[in-house]
């Protein structure tokens, strides 16, 4: 079964958006933008509903921190310093750190997951979550929507062409997955 974003958004419009938004913003944001671009849906539905989108995901990261962060947070062992950093960060720049986190490469998921751990002020937190999550919908609602010339051709081709991509990628990971099993049962057998 094939799953196209652009006819996700055609059918449900800003649902859409809010729900992708949540789960994978910045395709979301842009491909709204691109709709708005293409007169589907209205520019300011579409930055309204990214905003919300991306303030219900990182809220329910910030969540997910303030009560689990410590356990989460441990598992990344290679990247302790770089945690410990972003700690720092947080209670230098709380502001800056919660609204330019989600423009963080790296830091997009794992970001507020930090905040919360950190024991940021839930309210303080929320105010400055709307913030960001405004300023971010703005700009890649409004990148999508100038780039809707560009992009709309490239995704209607995109698309043409996934289909054979996603076979290809497939055939290339039964491949190794073939050749990964041979090589086990060759050792054992040697064993």
């Amino acid at each position: 079964m094939h799953f196209d974003i652009n006819q996700f958004i055609e059918q449900y419009g800003y649902l859409a958006v809010v729900i992708g938004c949540i789960a994978e913003g910045e395709t979301f944001a842009l491909l709204g933008g691109v709709m708005a671009h293409e007169k589907l849906l209205r520019y300011s539905g579409v930055v309204l509903a990214v905003m919300l989108g991306g303030f219900l995901g990182d809220q329910l990261l910030y969540y997910i921190g303030r009560h689990f962060g410590s356990r989460i947070l441990r598992r990344f062992k290679k990247h302790q310093g770089k945690l410990k950093r972003a700690n720092r960060m947080i209670r230098r720049y709380p502001v800056l750190f919660i609204i330019g986190v989600r423009f963080m490469y790296g830091f997009r998921v794992i970001g507020p997951i930090i905040i919360g751990a950190s024991r940021l002020s839930p309210l303080k937190f929320i105010i400055f979550n709307a913030i960001g999550a405004f300023i971010w919908s703005l700009v890649f609602v409004t990148l999508g929507y100038f780039a809707g010339e560009m992009i709309t051709p490239w995704l209607h081709r995109l698309d043409h062409h996934l289909k054979h991509l996603l076979w290809l990628a497939a055939a290339v990971a039964f491949v190794l997955l073939l050749r990964l099993t041979f090589r086990r049962w060759s050792r054992r057998r040697d064993d």
